[in-house]
């Protein structure tokens, strides 16, 4: 590269932060670190009361809506950053894939020589590492063509950008009936004797296999309709979802928020000890589909009946519950009037993974015809304000006196239910 010719100081320089290279992380990362960095040091100097301009520190509303503009953009820097880090990561990460899936073939034949010494070597294990050699080249080229996408990890990564835990099993278990078949054509393409090649047919009937493909095709349909009941889901509001900067592994055994999931890890776990089984009867058995146990077999559906559910109970539409006039210390109890602080409480205003700041600022609370943007209150090491129960707005002067709906519009676009309060002169 011409930048390298120009000496470590040259590329230093261009990878400041500001570097856009494609196929270089250098600059996104570095520029997401500082503006992390920045973000957060503002952040806490707001919280401590430092920063603050004497043209609004004389007024608790003007203050605090200076230092939640400031916030946001400073918010939706770091929100850009994010995204660029995020997009090198996936351009470089079709490397990653390819290197683990080469060195996956080359720990088969070390565990091949491995085990071929007293025993010699055997044509079930030339078959092995042939077909292990044709599914490592198919998934190069898979990530050569998905290269920007993730490489072979693109078809488990979901709309959200995250991992799907139900697209990864089900590839598992692709890969792992379809090595299994290269295996045994591999055996049968060798094989001389009729009866060794009879003998090879038979162990693809479905008596032999019956189990491993009835877990094979439960999987597929699981990550088919599991995709299907979020989408629809998702269109009705009766669940949220915001979108990640990149996906992650953890994504496999958490939900949005990074919390740890039992249906997912469960099915997670259950899923590769089956996998380990059915991997350990091919090395025994290489003459057939692997024999998977149907009690071994009904414990996989149980999990993943279990997954299934708990899609289907995950998530819920936003509420509000009441909302009263915020009172601060020394205030007098009186009715809402223009001018003052709502204090709306419910449940599910912050959707999972939106707890940053750029997010929480996309949050609004419609009153009457007036849309207010949900100030954001800075405390040191987070927000008081909005919170997942609780959310504090201004009433402005445009709204008339009345009766009038409040109702929350969240970071991922989802609205709750009317509130009515009355707004006297």
């Amino acid at each position: 590269m011409a930048v390298q010719e120009l000496g470590d100081g040259a590329v230093t320089a261009a990878h400041g932060g500001g570097c856009t290279c494609g196929d270089c992380p250098h600059g996104a990362r570095a520029g997401h670190r500082k503006a992390v960095a920045a973000f957060l040091l503002k952040r806490d100097e707001f919280a401590a009361g430092q920063g603050l301009p004497a043209a609004v520190a004389h007024s608790a509303p003007a203050s605090r809506q200076w230092i939640s503009e400031e916030l946001t953009q400073a918010a939706e820097l770091v929100a850009e950053r994010a995204r660029a880090e995020g997009q090198a990561w996936l351009a470089r990460l079709w490397r990653w894939t390819t290197y683990t899936v080469w060195a996956a073939v080359v720990l088969l034949l070390l565990v091949q020589a491995l085990t071929a010494v007293g025993a010699g070597w055997s044509t079930a294990r030339t078959a092995g590492l042939l077909a292990a050699v044709v599914m490592g080249g198919a998934l190069t080229a898979a990530s050569w063509f998905h290269r920007a996408r993730g490489g072979a990890l693109a078809p488990v990564i979901g709309e959200d950008n995250r991992l799907s835990t139900s697209r990864a099993v089900a590839a598992a278990w692709v890969l792992f009936v379809a090595y299994a078949v290269l295996v045994l054509a591999g055996r049968l393409a060798a094989a001389s004797d009729p009866a060794e090649r009879d003998a090879l047919i038979h162990g693809l009937e479905l008596a032999r296999g019956a189990g491993v493909v009835t877990v094979l095709a439960v999987m597929c349909g699981i990550a088919v309709l599991v995709r299907r009941v979020v989408g629809l889901r998702v269109q009705e509001q009766r669940l949220q979802k915001v979108r990640a900067d990149r996906p992650r592994a953890a994504d496999l055994l958490t939900d949005d928020a990074g919390r740890g999931t039992f249906a997912d890890i469960q099915y997670v776990v259950i899923n590769a000890v089956a996998l380990v089984f059915a991997a350990v009867r091919l090395a025994r058995r290489p003459d057939q589909l692997p024999d998977l146990p149907w009690g071994l077999a009904v414990v996989v559906l149980v999990s993943a009946a279990t997954y299934l559910a708990g899609k289907y109970a995950e998530g819920g539409r936003p509420v509000v519950l009441s909302v009263v006039r915020a009172r601060e210390a020394g205030d007098l109890d009186a009715p809402i009037r223009t001018g003052d602080d709502i204090e709306i409480r419910g449940a599910g205003f912050v959707p999972p993974g939106a707890q940053r700041a750029d997010r929480l600022a996309r949050m609004v609370v419609r009153i009457g015809a007036v849309n207010v943007q949900v100030p954001l209150v800075p405390v040191t090491g987070g927000f008081s304000n909005p919170t997942d129960t609780t959310l504090t707005v201004p009433v402005p002067a445009d709204v008339e006196p009345g009766r009038v709906e409040v109702q929350v519009v969240t970071a991922a676009g989802v609205e709750t239910n009317r509130y009515a309060i009355d707004v006297v002169e």
